[in-house]
């Protein structure tokens, strides 16, 4: 691990996990995360952000300034399913598009507590077919989304697998929220380790976002969801992170259901490492070996001649 990120674990469980462990407001969270973001993130040159409507709500575009490819990456943001934003994520999101050559589409979905489960999840498989009756193929889309974000994208990809709808290229996932029924043994393990989540908040969070409904519906904890057919997905975690089982698990049960998986699982990262692309030099290496497992995903799905 790097000096940097070590130096930037140490900020972080003296920043970021007290302020989330006392913050009950979801108002100042929201504007937290986006003080921080406008102040840390940063995009690459060269890459366009225009606001648009996609399935009746806004949507942030992602593209280079030169031109894309047919590769769009539609992604989930995360943030507990209670903040966050499209503008949050959207320097992440330039860093990776620019290396695909692609164009990213971060939805607004609605958040909690304003929204009730499965609002934000209808919306966001609204958002997929939207893009679909644009003209974009399936085999041009790669579902993403990191923490609340990989929760909706495996969701989605759950409901598209289920409904029988035309299939995204691949999935991936950052630190995903899999298991809202908190099962796994790192939400304990790793609770002291983890430097961004408070483990204590979690309950709290999760009861804003079902309003009551059960957490062990596959629809809102996809670690119990049926995956046969999916196509490939790759997931990230750092090992110290209270949601390190909520992703060994996943990855166990699509293997289980035979569909092909990508799993890194790094020593000592923060919550959704690749954040801090502007920071630490191993967010920059997760995100190129994203982006080259992106391009290999939709690359498949050209017809040879």
């Amino acid at each position: 691990m790097s000096l940097r990120a070590r130096i930037l674990n140490g900020w972080l469980r003296w920043t970021e996990k007290t302020f989330l462990a006392r913050a009950s407001d979801p108002a100042a969270l929201r504007r937290s995360l986006e003080f921080k973001a406008r102040l840390f993130f940063h995009a690459p040159v060269g890459m366009a952000q225009v606001w648009r409507d996609l399935a009746g709500a806004p949507a942030l575009r992602i593209a280079p300034n030169a031109g894309a490819g047919p590769c769009h990456i539609l992604y989930l943001h995360g943030g507990g399913h209670v903040f966050g934003s499209p503008r949050t994520h959207a320097a992440m999101l330039a860093t990776l598009a620019k290396r695909v050559g692609a164009t990213a589409v971060l939805p607004r979905y609605p958040l909690s507590p304003e929204a009730v489960f499965p609002q934000s999840l209808d919306h966001s498989v609204a958002a997929y077919l939207a893009l679909l009756d644009e003209g974009v193929a399936p085999g041009d889309v790669v579902i993403g989304g990191d923490s609340a974000g990989g929760n909706l994208a495996l969701a989605v990809l759950a409901d598209v697998l289920e409904r029988g709808l035309p299939k995204p290229a691949g999935v991936f996932c950052l630190s995903p929220l899999t298991d809202l029924t908190a099962s796994g043994d790192s939400f304990v393990t790793n609770a002291d380790a983890d430097v961004v989540l408070p483990a204590s908040r979690m309950s709290e969070m999760k009861e804003m976002y079902l309003r009551g409904h059960p957490a062990d519906d596959p629809r809102a904890s996809p670690l119990f969801a049926a995956y046969a057919g999916a196509p490939p997905v790759w997931l990230a975690v750092g090992d110290t992170e209270i949601l390190l089982d909520d992703t060994r698990r996943l990855a166990e049960r699509l293997t289980a259901h035979g569909v092909a998986v990508d799993l890194s699982v790094e020593r000592d990262l923060p919550h959704v490492w690749p954040l801090f692309h502007n920071l630490i030099p191993e967010a920059k290496a997760t995100l190129d070996q994203l982006a080259a497992w992106i391009a290999a995903q939709t690359a498949a799905n050209v017809p040879t001649r």
